[in-house]
């Protein structure tokens, strides 16, 4: 039996039934999130243990709860629950509270995903959307940054030289510093911009060992993660080529006007969380465009809005303010670049009646 004509709504024929089930796609991202976790885990030790078992069991409490309110079956089989609470583990500093875990996955499930009815019907990634709510009302601990210390047990008498220590009775119990990024947005000279710069701090920031989120501490075990998802065709390449390319050129060509306004292109793709947003965030399948010319659109302007909000922004980081952004602008890019009928050629251009919104 054919599908009903009016249920089709954005994608044109054909319309190809293939093997892929949400649990699978699911489980599949979490095990490509394993190499950023796992770095996390190796830098921030039993911080971000603590932090990744929090917001999966509390994301997943919450998802059962909402379904059990609203008489559904539970959706914890599908493991969307999990991934969006491993996902917001990315997004929090290593020494956060135990309720902000909580406070975080409540907005994430309940108020981001929930109240629109569930998976499918999200207009917005409920990781970001939780990251800048609990940075716009927790400012203090979301900007508490711990000092990465290599090893399974955090030693902060081996960490480096930190800009503030937490004091205990005894010994510090972590040292905190500043990110890579809000370095760059005190910098006001040339040096201090040129400072940020140096083979050293890159490679730190590409290898790991910086401040920052779990998921942005390694920019290399975030493109293990995201190259395999393309690799298994999970994610297309069109978001994160277009996101980092534009980063990149963007970047450079502000760098090179103003070399006192903002460090270069490496340093805006291995610093922050714009690996971690261009491969396992603005990919989202439910908040992203559908055609392939929407998602060069979409990761393009992501791009260009995350660097501005860190150029010129109040914020040293906007990678989160831009996805909620073009989240929003999703429903227009999709009528806007609307996929031609299947067996469509120019040379019926005249016949053929172009459908409201379409683009040649």
């Amino acid at each position: 039996m054919l599908p009903d004509p009016k249920k089709l709504i954005l994608s044109a024929s054909p319309h190809i039934q293939c093997a892929d089930t949400v649990p699978g796609i699911m489980r599949t991202v979490l095990i490509c999130l394993i190499p950023p976790a796992a770095a996390s885990i190796y830098f921030f030790g039993f911080h971000a243990v603590r932090i990744l078992l929090l917001t999966t069991l509390f994301c997943m409490a919450f998802e059962w709860i909402c379904c059990k309110l609203a008489g559904k079956t539970s959706t914890l089989g599908d493991y969307s629950a999990a991934l969006t609470g491993v996902l917001l583990a990315m997004n929090l500093p290593p020494g956060v509270p135990w309720w902000i875990c909580l406070i975080g996955a409540f907005i994430a499930i309940v108020v981001a995903k929930a109240i629109y009815g569930g998976l499918g019907q999200n207009p917005f990634n409920p990781a970001a959307v939780a990251r800048v709510a609990l940075l716009v009302g927790f400012a203090g601990p979301m900007t508490a940054w711990v000092t990465p210390c290599q090893g399974f047990f955090p030693d902060a008498e081996k960490a480096p030289a930190a800009i503030q220590v937490h004091e205990t009775e005894r010994k510090p119990d972590f040292t905190t510093g500043a990110t890579p990024l809000s370095l760059a947005k005190m910098a006001k000279t040339p040096e201090e911009i040129q400072a940020l710069q140096t083979p050293d701090l890159l490679k730190q920031c590409f290898f790991g060992r910086t401040q920052g989120s779990l998921g942005e501490t390694s920019a290399l075990a975030v493109l293990i993660g995201g190259i395999a998802l393309i690799l298994l065709k999970i994610i297309s390449w069109h978001i994160p080529a277009a996101m980092l390319g534009t980063t990149l050129i963007f970047t450079w060509i502000v760098s090179k006007a103003d070399p006192s306004l903002t460090p270069g292109p490496l340093f805006h793709l291995c610093s922050g969380g714009m690996m971690l947003a261009a491969f396992f965030m603005a990919t989202d399948m439910v908040t992203s465009p559908t055609t392939r010319r929407g998602k060069l659109i979409f990761g393009s302007s992501i791009g260009i809005i995350a660097c501005v909000i860190r150029i010129w922004g109040g914020y040293p980081e906007g990678v989160s303010f831009a996805i909620l952004i073009m989240n929003a602008l999703v429903p227009l890019i999709d009528r806007i670049c609307y996929k031609r009928p299947f067996g469509w050629h120019p040379s019926s251009a005249a016949a053929y009646t172009m459908r409201r919104g379409e683009v040649k």
